[in-house]
């Protein structure tokens, strides 16, 4: 995908890597448009930067199809979708909370990314040159203990991004996977005071310099998450699964 020159609509873009991919897009010279639940933060952030905004609950599906026809109506030339739609909970497969958890997370982070690209493919086929992003995790390859939930909809994000890739090759429409690895961001409570985990910024460079670089990237894998994506291709499958668990506990 070119980096510049494009109208670009970000979901989930409030806080964390959402946001920060948003204020890159727009300094590189891109129209971009963030959306969110809570209008009050929406609000400050079109003040603060600029941005233009639309209020979207990824797990309602009148919101999204909304969501759609307020973008498209504003911005017909939109040509970029981040499907950004993501929560991370801790889970305990013994307590019974453990299933009122795994069904946010798929109707969150599966559904979420699943209904914002079925809302906007339709348009995007209909671009010159459009393209689809969607945000995976190092923890789709190898696993986190404490989050299976979260584990499996990073990895059907994986696969579903390399499925659809192959059934729009024809198209005008681009596939492109962001591996993300673990990020300073409040994905989970805490998790930006983590000194373990990867700056926002520097995840943001990384990303930004292989996108840039690489306009016929499909997936966008860094190096600090390459030892979880390539665990098992790799062979050191178990001693990674022991070694992030070790950490995490």
């Amino acid at each position: 995908m070119h980096t510049s020159g494009n109208t670009v609509f970000i979901a989930g873009a409030t806080q964390g890597i959402g946001l920060a991919l948003a204020r890159r897009f727009q300094e590189a010279g891109n129209t971009v448009i963030i959306g969110g639940r809570r209008t009050e933060i929406l609000e400050r952030l079109a003040a603060e930067h600029g941005f233009e905004t639309v209020t979207i609950d990824v797990t309602d599906p009148a919101s999204i199809q909304t969501a759609r026809d307020q973008v498209l109506a504003a911005h017909p030339e939109l040509n970029v979708l981040v499907a950004m739609a993501g929560i991370m909970v801790a889970e305990d497969v013994t307590k019974p909370d453990f299933v009122e958890i795994a069904q946010r997370t798929v109707e969150t982070n599966i559904l979420g990314t699943v209904r914002l690209i079925a809302a906007f493919t339709e348009h995007l086929q209909a671009r010159s040159e459009s393209t689809i992003v969607t945000v995976s995790s190092g923890l789709a390859h190898t696993p986190l203990g404490i989050t299976p939930s979260y584990n499996g909809s990073k990895a059907f994000i994986h696969l579903f991004s390399e499925t659809i890739r192959l059934q729009l090759a024809r198209s005008s429409v681009k596939v492109v996977e962001l591996c993300a690895p673990a990020v300073r961001t409040e994905l989970m409570p805490g998790g930006s005071q983590v000194e373990g985990f990867y700056p926002l910024e520097d995840y943001i460079e990384d990303t930004w310099a292989i996108l840039s670089s690489q306009p016929d990237v499909t997936e966008v894998v860094i190096d600090r998450v390459k030892p979880l994506r390539y665990s098992e291709v790799e062979d050191r499958y178990a001693a990674t699964v022991e070694m992030l668990n070790s950490h995490a506990h």
